[in-house]
């Protein structure tokens, strides 16, 4: 009894911990990017900058290339969200299990392949603008969100799956009430990796006139006007960073109560 006492406050303990976790990451990770942002500002404001670097940096500019950049990762995830969870879902079913090993290992092949060469051969096949980037990218960021839905559906445990088809719901009840709440948390940690990914890989969508923050980098290294180079990979981060908090907050917003 008392061992059980124990291992019940252990896990208690750990939800404890976890809570705190999560809730100082999203108190702290805006908290962080406002502070950077803000020291940026304050540089910008001061920096002696020749007429170059001045026009790059430009409010204006900043703001239209971060708009490109967030509008190009958010069309991407759309795109990633509504192939990827299908896909994983039918992998998981009994007549495509088997398929799920070789569909698994062609996007990790996809994925391990450059992204400026994917991006750069699509372009060749399809031209250049937002819509092969947004190909491309989401080519990129397929794989977590594949993997994790296929992860998550397989860890659903089989004993709650038979108990609500045994209380007379059809195959899509249990997958709507029962498995995808379950596997929820481990899909969204998936969506969260593909976010992230596809906004440092956006970066790269200069190259094809699709837009984005990559366009200061590329400046920044071709004139060698390190400001410039520095600015943009720190706008960047900080997308990034937000990004992930915004997938936390989703997270945390969809889950179920009791499902951790």
């Amino acid at each position: 009894m008392s061992e059980a006492i124990t291992e019940a406050t252990q896990e208690a303990d750990t939800g404890v911990e976890d809570r705190r976790t999560m809730t100082s990451l999203l108190i702290g990770l805006p908290l962080l990017c406002a502070v950077v942002l803000g020291g940026w500002a304050i540089w910008h404001q001061t920096a002696e900058l020749d007429d170059i670097e001045a026009r790059q940096l430009a409010w204006g500019t900043i703001l239209d290339l971060t708009r490109e950049h967030i509008v190009l990762t958010l069309i991407t995830t759309a795109v990633v969200l509504v192939t990827a969870i299908p896909a994983g879902i039918l992998l998981t079913r009994p007549a495509f299990t088997k398929l799920s090993t070789p569909v698994v290992g062609f996007a990790n092949a996809g994925q391990a392949a450059p992204v400026i060469g994917l991006i750069v051969l699509l372009a060749m096949w399809l031209g250049f603008g937002t819509t092969t980037a947004v190909v491309s990218l989401a080519i990129y960021g397929f794989l977590p969100v594949l993997r994790n839905t296929i992860v998550g559906l397989q860890q659903v445990d089989q004993t709650l799956v038979e108990a609500a088809r045994g209380m007379g719901m059809s195959g899509a009840d249990v997958l709507r009430r029962v498995e995808l709440p379950l596997a929820l948390p481990v899909i969204m940690a998936g969506v969260r990796t593909a976010l992230v990914l596809v906004v440092g890989a956006a970066s790269f969508a200069t190259f094809i006139n699709a837009g984005g923050l990559g366009a200061l980098i590329v400046t920044g290294v071709t004139l060698f006007r390190y400001p410039i180079l520095i600015s943009g990979a720190l706008i960047i981060a900080v997308v990034a960073l937000l990004v992930d908090w915004a997938g936390r907050v989703l997270e945390l917003a969809l889950t179920p109560k009791g499902v951790s």
